[in-house]
């Protein structure tokens, strides 16, 4: 059995936050969905971008979000599978790694990226956002077995800490090629951002090495008879669940993050591509702008972490962080000057690595702790946020290509938050005596 709190052990851990969070930063928050809409637009403000994929027209940032959107339905059918081998070998560090270089090597691709190239840039990036996602259900079934219960926030802040870090450093190196090419000799426009992608490649595969090196290859839970890889992931999801509807209390929280995460994720991946299109805000300071949000959500991070350890629980924490989720999207509907942009980054970066980290870490509070099937659960967390995702990324992008603006999705987002909000409220109703550290 894994020695708990082991400081080195969780050290690394968090280091698996510090490599693979520049894909987070780069590529889906700040540089590439910025090339992305620039390279697909026919720089004309009073004309909607269109973009042949298959030989299929779609809106340039439709075509996005869907991309993202099939990629979380990838994750959400072969997790299962690929979890239920890893519970019953032990062995979910190599998934972790399968996923790293599946992610960071098609980050590397996207060196190519040019309108000439975009159907195989497309697809690249679909396998980048799969390797990410992918490898974050082996990583996070790692908490319970690295920290005990009195630990897990502090620790899930610290990974997400480590990420914002990392993915900072490497976002100000690539804006030194991004901002300063003449510095390099650089006369092509488009090789700075295309070599960020390059370099996030590198750098996720790099430092990955580290936790990769000293956390356990997980717990295994080894089962005699023999079962069908193929069936056995989604009848241990079915098992889970069954489970899960004994605990009404972790059901409810079920049903709250599927409904939240909706729009956590989705205004994370969009928010780039939204000041964009809808305030014309030019490219340097939409990137430095998603910077300065990620430098305040380390704070937001640490912040959430002690409001729900020391002072009012996981709980009434993720109530007040929804309640000003939707303020944000209601205030997104009608911001048209890039200030109000600014303001309301600031505000989101505050609450977005805080409801990531809490979330993960009240579910982790929630299972059997010496339970040896932590992958499965967290298979199963992971299928739920990766399908919300689905839904929250295919209407945002529907819903866009429908009406004609963006804000009309932002609208969409604001009531799956409404919902998330409710689930919460009903949970606070189901108080038992176990979850004392979770509830105040």
């Amino acid at each position: 059995m894994q020695q708990k709190n082991d400081k080195k052990v969780i050290r690394s851990w968090a280091f698996f936050d510090w490599a693979n969070s520049a894909y987070n930063l780069v590529i889906t928050s700040t540089i590439f969905p910025a090339y992305y809409t620039i390279i697909t637009s026919d720089k004309n403000d009073n004309t909607i971008d269109y973009v042949t994929f298959l030989g299929r027209k779609f809106v340039n940032s439709a075509l996005y979000s869907y991309a993202m959107a099939v990629a979380f339905l990838v994750i959400a059918l072969i997790s299962p599978i690929l979890s239920s081998i890893a519970d019953t070998r032990g062995n979910k560090k190599i998934f972790m790694q399968m996923f790293t270089y599946i992610g960071s090597l098609a980050c590397c691709g996207l060196f190519f990226f040019k309108i000439e190239t975009l159907e195989i840039s497309v697809i690249l990036f679909v396998l980048a956002a799969i390797g990410f996602w992918g490898s974050l259900v082996f990583y996070n079934s790692y908490l319970p077995e690295i920290a005990t219960v009195d630990q897990q926030d502090k620790v899930s802040a610290k990974g997400f800490t480590y990420g914002y870090i990392g993915s900072i450093i490497l976002q100000l190196i690539c804006f030194v090629f991004v901002f300063k090419p003449d510095w390099f000799g650089i006369t092509d426009s488009s090789i700075p951002a295309r070599l960020s992608f390059f370099m996030v490649g590198i750098w996720w595969m790099v430092f990955a090495q580290i936790p990769f090196k000293n956390l356990p290859k997980g717990s295994p839970n080894f089962k005699s008879e023999k079962q069908n890889v193929m069936t056995s992931g989604f009848k241990e999801l079915k098992k889970v669940w069954g489970q899960v509807k004994q605990m009404a209390y972790l059901k409810r929280f079920l049903y709250a993050f599927f409904f939240y995460s909706m729009g956590v994720q989705t205004v994370m991946l969009v928010a780039t591509i939204f000041g964009e299109k809808e305030l014309h805000l030019p490219t340097s300071k939409l990137i430095a702008t998603i910077l300065l949000l990620q430098i305040v959500a380390i704070p937001g991070a640490m912040l959430m972490s002690y409001l729900s350890s020391k002072k009012y629980g996981n709980v009434n924490v993720l109530i007040g962080v929804v309640l000003i989720w939707i303020g944000a999207c209601v205030a997104a509907y009608f911001i048209h000057t890039e200030y109000q942009f600014y303001a309301l980054a600031a505000v989101i970066g505050l609450i977005m690595g805080g409801i990531q980290s809490l979330s993960r870490s009240t579910y982790s509070k929630f299972l059997p702790q010496e339970s040896p099937d932590h992958t499965s659960f967290f298979s199963f967390y992971d299928v739920t946020e990766k399908v919300a995702l689905v839904f929250g990324m295919f209407s945002f992008g529907y819903i866009e290509e429908l009406s004609g603006s963006m804000r009309n999705s932002v609208i969409a987002l604001a009531i799956f938050f409404v919902l998330g909000l409710l689930f919460l409220l009903f949970l606070k109703k189901v108080q038992p005596k176990s979850v004392a550290v979770i509830e105040k």
